[in-house]
């Protein structure tokens, strides 16, 4: 009787170290929705435009970022008197540099389905059950010196992304994705993990948005040069069609 009682209870604590784990992802993710403003705030954002600057080769770059969503991503920039972009559709996605291209390229189908991110602009964590996303807690971690929880999700295409949320802030201060379609020549699919840092957190219309966001170098090791720095972010403004067209 004493080893079935101690049968029962080693059951009942395994089930609930499961529930306690199986809870813990959520709490993660519902605290960082709380700390961005809120998970109603942030589905209720049907577009974005973003409005800065890059420091790429010593130069400093112009960057214009405009999201509808789910329908849109465009990167628009300005490097040596020339005009550059990086659109991603439902359907589609195109590239333009002018300094390796004198036309716009059509990325891969195959590169498609890992850029269809780009076109959410809460982000795949934010009411990611309903998106058809999964998660995972992969324990602790230190990013720069800061404890963040380390997540896994993967999205409902396959595309796997990690986040370090800060302990403290609940806020992303990084994230790791495969480059699928973004390598050297905008075609073909990269299997190299890419390193992205976010800083300089603030509200804009009671939403948390990073004002700085940095690259790093494969394995996470290094700035992989200067990071984008934005001025200027208005939520919920017209998008012009001509900017779903590939010129």
């Amino acid at each position: 009787m004493r080893n079935l009682a101690l049968f029962g209870l080693l059951i009942i604590f395994l089930v609930a170290v499961q529930f306690a784990s199986g809870q813990t992802v959520d709490d993660v993710i519902e605290k960082y929705e709380k700390a961005r403003g809120g998970k109603d705030k942030l589905l209720a954002i049907k577009s974005i435009y973003m409005e800065g600057s890059r420091e790429m080769m010593g130069n400093e770059v112009a960057v214009k970022i405009t999201k509808e969503q789910g329908k849109l991503s465009r990167t628009e920039f300005e490097m040596g008197g020339t005009n550059g972009f990086m659109l991603v559709t439902e359907k589609e996605a195109w590239s333009y540099i002018p300094m390796r291209s004198p036309t716009p390229t059509k990325m891969p189908d195959e590169a498609l389905a890992g850029m269809q991110t780009e076109l959410d602009i809460a982000g795949p964590l934010v009411d990611y059950v309903a998106k058809g996303n999964t998660t995972e807690l992969l324990g602790k971690d230190t990013v720069d010196g800061n404890t963040c929880y380390k997540i896994k999700l993967t999205t409902k295409a396959g595309k796997e992304i990690k986040y370090w949320i800060d302990t403290t802030t609940y806020l992303i201060i990084q994230s790791a994705a495969k480059g699928g379609g973004r390598g050297p020549a905008g075609a073909g699919k990269s299997e190299t993990e890419v390193f992205t840092l976010y800083a300089d957190y603030k509200a804009v219309d009671g939403i948390m948005f990073a004002h700085n966001i940095e690259t790093k170098n494969p394995a996470g090791q290094g700035r992989a040069g200067g990071g984008t720095t934005f001025d200027k972010i208005e939520i919920n403004t017209l998008v012009d069609a001509k900017l779903y067209k590939a010129e």
